[in-house]
C-alpha cells in the first residue's frame, strides 16, 4: 500500500534536485553534550542537508545522519535547509511514578533546539528538539504554524537515518511478517538486517551498546527501522490502508527518536529515557491502577484443556471462575482474569472481529454475581476483551462494554486483537472497510480512545496484540500492562516454542519499551504430554514446553517485569508444589528500585528489585541454553544489616530438557557485604527473597 504514495517521494526528491537549492558556503555546526560529557551529539546543515551525529566518549557510534520530512501536497524538508536559529536549555528534576519499575525517577539531561530554515521555495521552518541524557540521546520533529503549513498535512516518508555501521551486531525481530512483532529473536550483522521493530539493540566494533526506539508514540505512526544500505537505517513509519504515513495538521511534532548508549549490556536496562521523554501523567488520580498478582482461566485453553468456545468444555462458567476466585484468596492473589465468557467465540472468530459482544454473556457465566463474589473475597475480576482488531466493532461498543465493567465493580480490562498483521478492520462513514496494520496511526488513535475512555471510568488497561510501548505509562497511568513479544502461550503450540534464550534476551530488547505481560509460572513443564480431555481436543507438540527449569519459571517474576504479574497455569499444578509456589505469593509487583546486576543480551541476565510495600529485596537470574556461574555482589542491601536469603535455586542435576523441575530450596543470612556465588543450570535460573533479621 505505500507504493501508492512512492511516486510522490520521487517526484519530490527531483523537483528538490531540479531547483538545484542551494547550500550555504560554510556549514553550520552545533554540539550538545550530555551532562556528564560523556555523549556528544554533532547537527550540522552541511550541503543544504540536516544531519546528526553522535560519538560516546569520543567514539562514534551514529554516523552522521540524515534528517527531515517529506509530504504529499507541502513542500518537504529534505534539501536546501540551513541552520537559522537554536536554543539551549537543561534540566534536572525528580518525579514519582504512581506504580513501576523504581517509584523515583531522575530527569536530567542538556537540550539543544535547532531550527532548520529552507532556502528555496516557500519559506518554511522545522524544528529538531535534542536531549542528552548520560544514558543516550532523545530527538524529535516540531513544526509550528505557518504560511506553508495550512489545511490537511499527509507525511509520505520520515527521513531520519541511523548510521550504526555494518559490523555491529544487532539483536532484532523481523518487522513486516504476519504475526505483528511475535517472533523469534534474531542476532545478526547491522549490515544483513532488512527491516526491523525496535527496539533494536545493538553492540558495535567497540564495544559500545546501544538500543534504537521511540518515546511518546501519539499522533504519528509507529516506526521501524529500515535498510538504506548495510548499517545504515531509515525511520520506516507505517502507513495508511492506500494512504500516507501520517495524517495531521500544523502544528505537530513527531514521537521522540531514543538512541540509547552503555559501556555494558545491562546500562541499557538502567536507563529511564524513554520515560523521561513522555509527558507527565494527564490523568490525575489513578489509585484504581493497582500492581498485583493474577491468575485466570486462559492457559487451560492453549493447552486444551478447556475451550473459549460455549461447550461442554467451556472455561468461562460460573463455577468454573468461583474456583479460581477461591484459589486466588486463598493465596492472596489480587485478581482473577476470565477469557471466553462474552458471546461472539463460537465459530471463526479469527476472521470475523464482529460477532463480538462486550455487554452480552453466556449463559452459564453470571459476571456480575462472580464479580460481587470476587470482591466479597478481596479479589477483582479483569474482564476480557478480545476484539479480533476489528476496530470498529469494538469502537461502537466501547461505552457500554466499559460501562459494564464500571457497574460491576471491576477496573481492569485485557484487550485482544489476534489478527494477522494487516488485518485491523475498520469501517468508513460510507461503509467502506479498510484494513490496516497494527502499528499504522489508525491503530495507534484507537489504542489512546480505548486508553482516554477507560480513563473516565477508572479502569486500567493490559492491551495484548498492542502496539509497542513508547513510555505511555507515564501520561496515562491506567495503561499498565501490554505484550508486544513472544509470550508463554507460545509454549504451548509455538512450534518452535520460545527458546533457552527468550527471557534473557527481551530483557535487552523489548522490556527496553515498557512492561511486559509475559504470564510466566508454568509449573506443569510438560503439558502436551498429557492426554487429552476429549478426542476432538488433542494436545500440541510435546515439543512444545517452556524450555526453562522450575526455578527459572520462579527468577522470571523479577526479571520480566509487570505491574499486573500473572501466574499462569493451573491452579491445581500449583497446589502439586506449595514449596516453589511459596516464592510467587512472596514476590511483589511494585517496586521501590530496580537494578540490572549483570547480564549479556541473550545469554544471562540478573536483576535486584526491592519492593515498594514491604521494602524487601528480591533478586532473580536466568540464562539460556548455557549453564553458567554467576557472582552477584550484594551492595544493593543496605550496610550493616543482615538478611535472611530464602533462595529458590537450580539443584545440581537440574537441565531444562531432561530433569527441570530438580530444585534446591533453602535458607541462609547474608550481608550487603558478601559476594554471592551461585550455579544455574542450563535454561536455569535462580530466585531470592532477603527479609531484614531483626
Amino acid at each position: 500500500m505505500t507504493m501508492h504514495w512512492k511516486p510522490l517521494v520521487t517526484m519530490a526528491a527531483i523537483a528538490w534536485a531540479a531547483m538545484g537549492a542551494a547550500a550555504p558556503a560554510c556549514a553550520e555546526t552545533l554540539t550538545l553534550a550530555s551532562p556528564d560529557g560523556q555523549i556528544t551529539v554533532t547537527v550540522k546543515d552541511d550541503g543544504g542537508q540536516a544531519t546528526y551525529a553522535v560519538a560516546y566518549n569520543g567514539k562514534q557510534v551514529i554516523a552522521p545522519s540524515k534528517m527531515g520530512l517529506l509530504f504529499a501536497e507541502h513542500h518537504g524538508f529534505e534539501r536546501g535547509l540551513v541552520i537559522a536559529a537554536s536554543t539551549r536549555d537543561a534540566s534536572d528534576t525528580t518525579w514519582e511514578q504512581p506504580w513501576g519499575e523504581r517509584r523515583l525517577v531522575r530527569d536530567q539531561h542538556n537540550e539543544l533546539a535547532v531550527t532548520f530554515r529552507a532556502s528555496e521555495g516557500p519559506d518554511r521552518q522545522m524544528t529538531v528538539r535534542f536531549r542528552a541524557f548520560d544514558t543516550g540521546v532523545g530527538f524529535r520533529y516540531e513544526v509550528g504554524e505557518q504560511p506553508a503549513f495550512t489545511g490537511d498535512v499527509a507525511v509520505v516518508e520520515e527521513l531520519t537515518q541511523f548510521g550504526v555501521g555494518e559490523k555491529t551486531t544487532t539483536w532484532y525481530t523481523p518487522a513486516d511478517g504476519y504475526n505483528r512483532n511475535e517472533y523469534i529473536y534474531r542476532k545478526e550483522p547491522a549490515g544483513e538486517v532488512e527491516n526491523a521493530h525496535t527496539p533494536v539493540t545493538f553492540k558495535n566494533p567497540d564495544g559500545i551498546y546501544m538500543a534504537i526506539h521511540e518515546a511518546a508514540l501519539v499522533d504519528w505512526s509507529s516506526m521501524s527501522l529500515l535498510a538504506l544500505r548495510p548499517g545504515n537505517f531509515e525511520a520506516r513509519l507505517r502507513n495508511w490502508s492506500g494512504g500516507p504515513k501520517v495524517k495531521t495538521k500544523a502544528p505537530f511534532k513527531s514521537p521522540w527518536r531514543t538512541i540509547q548508549i552503555a559501556p555494558d549490556a545491562v546500562g541499557l536496562i538502567n536507563s529511564d529515557i524513554v520515560l523521561n521523554l513522555n509527558e507527565p501523567n494527564a490523568l490525575g488520580d489513578v489509585s484504581y491502577a493497582k500492581p498485583g498478582k493474577y491468575v485466570g482461566i486462559w492457559w487451560a485453553m492453549h493447552i486444551n484443556d478447556r475451550t473459549w468456545a460455549s461447550n461442554k468444555y467451556h472455561g468461562a462458567t460460573t463455577a468454573e471462575t468461583k474456583r479460581y476466585i477461591d484459589f486466588a484468596a486463598k493465596h492472596g492473589f489480587a485478581g482473577v482474569l476470565v477469557e471466553g465468557w462474552n458471546k461472539g467465540w463460537d465459530g471463526d472468530w479469527f476472521n470475523n472481529g464482529d460477532l463480538f459482544s462486550f455487554t452480552e454473556q453466556y449463559p452459564d457465566y453470571d459476571i456480575e454475581g462472580l464479580s460481587r463474589y470476587a470482591i466479597s473475597k478481596g479479589v477483582n475480576l479483569i474482564v476480557h476483551h478480545e476484539t479480533s482488531a476489528n476496530l470498529t466493532n469494538y469502537e461502537n461498543q466501547l461505552e457500554a462494554g466499559l460501562d459494564l465493567v464500571k457497574k460491576v465493580g471491576a477496573h481492569y480490562v485485557k484487550t485482544g486483537y489476534v489478527s494477522d498483521a494487516g488485518d485491523a478492520v475498520w469501517t468508513d462513514a460510507k461503509g467502506i472497510r479498510h484494513y490496516e496494520y497494527y502499528d499504522s496511526q489508525r491503530m495507534i488513535d484507537h489504542h489512546m480512545r480505548v486508553i482516554k475512555a477507560a480513563a473516565a471510568r477508572q479502569i486500567a488497561m493490559d492491551t495484548h496484540e498492542p502496539v509497542k510501548d513508547t513510555g505511555l505509562r507515564r501520561t496515562y497511568p491506567n495503561w499498565m500492562s501490554r505484550e508486544g513479544a513472544r509470550g508463554m502461550e507460545f509454549n504451548a503450540w509455538g512450534s518452535p516454542p520460545n527458546p533457552p534464550s527468550h527471557e534473557a534476551m527481551i530483557a535487552f530488547t523489548a522490556l527496553l519499551g515498557g512492561p511486559f505481560d509475559y504470564t510466566p509460572g508454568i509449573f506443569d513443564l510438560r503439558p502436551n504430554e498429557r492426554p487429552p480431555v476429549r478426542p476432538d481436543m488433542p494436545r500440541g507438540d510435546p515439543k512444545n514446553r517452556p524450555q526453562t527449569t522450575l526455578a527459572k519459571q520462579l527468577a522470571t517474576y523479577v526479571t520480566i517485569y509487570s505491574p499486573l504479574q500473572m501466574a499462569a497455569d493451573l491452579p491445581e499444578n500449583y497446589e502439586k508444589r506449595p514449596e516453589a509456589f511459596q516464592f510467587i505469593k512472596d514476590v511483589e509487583a511494585d517496586w521501590e528500585q530496580s537494578i540490572a546486576l549483570a547480564g549479556e543480551v541473550g545469554e544471562f541476565v540478573a536483576f535486584a528489585r526491592q519492593g515498594r510495600k514491604s521494602k524487601e529485596w528480591f533478586l532473580g537470574a536466568v540464562t539460556d541454553a548455557n549453564a553458567r556461574d554467576l557472582s552477584l555482589p550484594l551492595t544493593f542491601l543496605e550496610p550493616g544489616k543482615k538478611y535472611r536469603a530464602q533462595i529458590y535455586r537450580d539443584g545440581p542435576h537440574a537441565h531444562w530438557d531432561y530433569n527441570p523441575y530438580d530444585i534446591v530450596i533453602e535458607e541462609k543470612v547474608v550481608t550487603g557485604g558478601d559476594t554471592w556465588a551461585v550455579h544455574l543450570a542450563a535454561s536455569g535460573g535462580v530466585a531470592v527473597r532477603f527479609i531484614p533479621v531483626k
